[in-house]
């Protein structure tokens, strides 16, 4: 047995750990989400033409408005959205479509010959736009507010909630997978500014979180009645293995090289870009404010590239509840539960719209990853860090000392928290049937399709020409994601080719259970359930006025009664058929009971009857 598997999972759920561990917990959660937040920005200058580099000096202000906006976003989350202790931040699937909108502001329409059907080809990042940087801001802007809305309809719609009871292993396998696996680009092209610097991190992060594991250090602890006493309780190591080896790093590098190292890894124009000039220029306090940096922008191309920018950020919402469920080894979180959640991140990202980001609000991936890694995981930690991101987000200056981290640590950090995700999801191949000729097809088809697709776009983004502008760009931005792609297939696939209940992985939370006591079990499941994610008070539906009965409070948030059906339901006839292939989307005419009074006799042989 290894050490990590003797490990207890301490403060997992709502326990709450001593207020100074909360604390050294909140600063690992805002490390990590700080270092995203940098990662994304600095993503997103480097593709902006040269010309636009001058107005680089307004990163303090860009990041401070980021981090406003996800403290807020964290709270709407952990207390209104799916109350899961998930920290809010930019994703990836925010940021490759923002950076096709920047590198195609400018449409050029070059004909061949005298055709009239030649395929569009657009500026790339040597054309010189007669737009300002403020422009720039305001149209990425626009393009965030329409993915608010887009967020916001798929939680009111219910159309989340419905996706997440759909996703079984088969799609959760191939989609965290090729999340994490995306990353390895981005997480390179950093690393590269000190290869050194980065392996070094991975190695104190794995020599913390694995070798030394069970290695306890010394907590101090302080009562009214004992005073001072010091004792060892906890692996103090093993749940600070992200915290320690980047601020070591972070401080060695910040002595021995205080002038910020040049970014010209990134874009070879922004080799000689520093920010200690405009660091030192920005002010201690400074509330934003919606309009103070012009308001959003609605131009077509942004509405396109937006409505992407929501489609592509709610599914990778989705799977970050289902997996900081597993995290919290918690039930999976109704269909409610997920509908809320989104539907405050849409109201983070309208919030980071209108004051003028540059990035929306989603659950952060990293994050979850992390509490993977230190099997540790606190609300009140969370709490914690989303008060230190708001406060951090109103001090300009404070978050312009963030660009001394050196790029190396932002990418040694990617390397270790996505590669969490490929593991976890690599993990959920064990509820299903590998072997099966159906799961080998599903996972190696969704995976390969979701590396290739984006890869062959992004060498040749022309062979995509509809002939109109907002199509492409909206067709750009999906296929160029690779957990749509992924996402979407595993979905379809998965729900549409038929295979057994236990082939698809869908009995692996009462597969060991016997049938005379899986009732028991199924209703104990569902009652957790319905007690972690309920609101702090639903009211009842006498209680409601006749115009809340109905849409979309119904996918927000059940009515007690609706809960008592949800706690007394469970599906048995799944542990009868097992044996028998279904489907979830398509009908099955062998197994659909006709209606017909001559067959009413017969309901009793068939368990199992899918619609």
């Amino acid at each position: 047995m290894t050490t990590q598997s003797i490990l207890p999972r301490i403060y997992t759920g709502p326990n709450s750990p001593p207020w100074p561990l909360s604390v050294l917990l909140a600063l690992q959660h805002l490390l990590v989400q700080a270092s995203y937040l940098c990662i994304f920005h600095l993503l997103f200058l480097a593709t902006l033409p040269p010309n636009k580099l001058d107005g680089f000096q307004c990163w303090n202000e860009l990041l401070a408005r980021s981090f406003f906006a996800c403290g807020i976003s964290t709270v709407l989350q952990c207390g209104l959205g799916t109350r899961l202790p998930l920290v809010q931040a930019p994703s990836f699937e925010f940021l490759i479509p923002a950076m096709i909108l920047t590198q195609h502001m400018s449409p050029i329409r070059q004909s061949k010959g005298n055709s009239t059907n030649a395929p569009i080809e657009y500026a790339g990042l040597n054309c010189e736009s007669t737009r300002n940087w403020d422009w720039f801001l305001c149209e990425v802007s626009g393009a965030m507010l329409v993915s608010a809305v887009v967020q916001v309809a798929f939680g009111v719609s219910g159309a989340c909630g419905w996706i997440a009871k759909h996703c079984g292993p088969m799609v959760l396998a191939p989609s965290l997978a090729v999340i994490g696996l995306s990353a390895y680009r981005p997480a390179a092209l950093l690393c590269s500014e000190n290869w050194g610097i980065a392996m070094l991190l991975v190695l104190l992060s794995i020599l913390l979180s694995q070798h030394l594991a069970s290695c306890r250090l010394p907590l101090c602890q302080w009562s009214r009645t004992g005073g001072l006493s010091v004792k060892s309780r906890s692996p103090n190591l093993h749940m600070f293995s992200v915290l320690f080896p980047v601020s070591g790093i972070w401080l060695v590098c910040a002595i021995m090289n205080p002038i910020p190292i040049a970014w010209d890894v990134l874009h070879p124009s922004m080799h000689h870009l520093t920010l200690i000039n405009s660091t030192l220029q920005s002010p201690w306090l400074q509330v934003p404010y919606p309009g103070k940096q012009g308001w959003p922008l609605l131009s077509a191309p942004a509405v396109a590239v937006g409505a992407a920018m929501g489609v592509t950020a709610s599914i990778h919402s989705i799977g970050c509840y289902l997996l900081c469920s597993k995290a919290l080894r918690e039930p999976l979180a109704p269909q409610h539960a997920c509908n809320r959640g989104l539907c405050a991140e849409g109201l983070g990202s309208l919030l980071s719209a209108v004051l003028g980001s540059v990035s929306g609000t989603a659950s952060s991936m990293p994050n979850i990853c992390v509490s993977l890694l230190t099997q540790v995981t606190s609300f009140r930690s969370v709490w914690v860090s989303a008060l230190a991101c708001i406060l951090l987000g109103l001090s300009p200056r404070l978050t312009g000392h963030l660009a001394t981290i050196p790029l190396a640590v932002h990418g040694g950090m990617l390397c270790v928290t996505y590669s969490m995700a490929v593991g976890t999801g690599i993990s959920y191949f064990q509820y299903t049937n590998i072997d099966s000729g159906r799961n080998i097809f599903i996972v190696g088809f969704t995976m390969f399709m979701g590396l290739l697709v984006p890869k062959w776009l992004f060498a040749a983004p022309e062979s995509l020409a509809t002939g109109c502008i907002p199509i492409d760009l909206f067709l750009l931005s999906l296929l160029m994601v690779p957990v749509f792609i992924t996402g979407t297939l595993s979905f379809v696939l998965e729900n549409t080719v038929s295979g057994t209940p236990q082939e698809r992985g869908l009995l692996s939370h009462f597969i060991s259970c016997k049938p005379e006591t899986a009732e028991n079990f199924l209703k104990q499941h569902n009652k957790n359930s319905a007690q972690r994610y309920k609101l702090p008070l639903v009211p009842r539906k006498q209680q409601l006025p006749s115009w809340c009965k109905g849409f979309p409070f119904c996918f927000l948030c059940p009515l007690e009664e609706a809960k008592e059906e949800a706690v007394n339901s469970y599906p048995l006839e799944e542990l009868h058929c097992s044996a028998r292939e279904t489907t979830d989307l398509l009908l099955k005419p062998e197994t659909v009971e006709l209606e017909s009074d001559s067959k009413q006799e017969n309901l009793g042989n068939h368990k199992c009857v899918t619609v």
